[in-house]
């Protein structure tokens, strides 16, 4: 392992999904991929994250970047599938008339259609795009890991689906069909226009940001700030103890999205200290307008979803969740806020540690198999 790299982010004490301030991101200190070094009478491009020309994709040791390691391993401790979580009293409530009101199944129902087509649409960009120009090996161990997990959480939405006698065809197509839906499905995928080009490369200054902007599109507006008013909207049925199957689904789904979202973040900034010309005024300033252009679709989304105020939420409450959870993503990629909001939900900081005591006749634990040694 590289001697002369340091970290002050550990992974496994995250707490940014939570509503709290996170710790100063590290930037990597690898040197930049134009410095060369001379070994045995010949010069050898230093290994950076991208065009790094001389990285053997299949060599993943020793490890340049640990952190992606870390995060690998964290992943695979939080191992879960959905058909681990019994769905029988959701069935049952959701099947009974009046045991939750039209405010409630509206939505239950506006989540549950843009999860389920959002989740495949950031596997897209992940093996389409971040894998193709991303060959550190550690960090594709990382991936691939992170494939997997949005398949499972895709597998979700088919399980709530047919568990509740969903209409597919109504659910799935709300992308097209609910125009708060659609409008920040098409903000995200409008960002990955030039990387999906297959001839697009990530050489020269313009097109490392181009790349940067897909990254920033996927994992801190999409998977960052887009999933979050669902995040509190589903559990405020689980704090309830309403559809807690589909709560407790949501919970699993969240420790995996904020891990994503630091990984997206690393792999920002660690881009940036590599290649810090792309990171100009006029480019961080594009990042925020853009940021701020997701905000304002979120709160938009969030008032289609709760045109009255139920559960203990209402759309200027969520809103203001979205703004402070904006300010904290900002942070993260060493953006300066733009909000200032407190939380308005410190109760998202309890529901999100999942309870390790359970009557075994009343539901099955629901614990991650290996979970119980992350701290959050």
């Amino acid at each position: 392992m590289d001697q002369n790299y340091s970290t002050t982010h550990d992974p496994s004490t995250n707490t940014e999904p939570l509503g709290m301030a996170p710790t100063s991101s590290p930037l990597s200190q690898n040197m930049t991929n134009d410095d060369k070094t001379t070994t045995g009478g010949f010069q050898a491009q230093k290994k950076g994250i991208i065009n790094a020309s001389g990285t053997d994709p299949n060599k993943i040791l020793p490890f340049q970047y640990p952190w992606a390691r870390e995060y690998y391993k964290q992943g695979v401790a939080n191992n879960w599938t959905a058909e681990e979580v019994s769905m029988q009293r959701d069935i049952e409530l959701w099947k009974t008339p009046g045991a939750l009101s039209d405010d409630e199944r509206r939505m239950i129902l506006w989540n549950l259609g843009f999860f389920s087509t959002a989740e495949s649409l950031t596997a897209n960009n992940i093996v389409l795009a971040v894998y193709n120009h991303v060959t550190n090996p550690e960090c594709r161990q990382y991936l691939l890991r992170q494939a997997y997990e949005e398949a499972i959480h895709t597998d979700t939405f088919i399980y709530c689906c047919d568990s509740l006698s969903l209409d597919p065809d109504e659910i799935y197509n709300m992308y097209l069909t609910v125009p708060t839906v659609k409008a920040k499905d098409e903000y995200v995928v409008k960002f990955t226009q030039s990387v999906m080009d297959s001839n697009f490369s990530t050489t020269g200054t313009a097109n490392i940001q181009k790349f940067i902007f897909d990254v920033v599109g996927f994992y801190i507006i999409m998977e960052g700030i887009f999933f979050y008013a669902g995040f509190a909207m589903m559990l405020s049925l689980l704090r309830n103890n309403k559809m807690i199957g589909i709560g407790e689904q949501f919970q699993y789904i969240m420790r995996d999205e904020s891990i994503h979202v630091n990984f997206g973040a690393e792999l920002i900034n660690t881009i940036v200290a590599e290649n810090p010309e792309v990171w100009t005024p006029e480019f961080k300033a594009q990042i925020t307008e853009a940021i701020k252009g997701a905000v304002d679709l979120e709160i938009k989304y969030a008032e289609d979803c709760l045109p009255r105020g139920i559960l203990g939420l209402r759309a200027d409450t969520v809103s203001d969740y979205v703004r402070h959870i904006a300010d904290r993503r900002l942070e993260r990629i060493n953006l300066d806020t733009v909000y200032g909001v407190e939380n308005p939900f410190p109760w998202m900081s309890e529901i999100m540690d999942l309870s390790k005591e359970k009557n075994f006749f009343e539901s099955r634990v629901t614990e991650y198999q290996t979970g119980g040694n992350l701290d959050w």
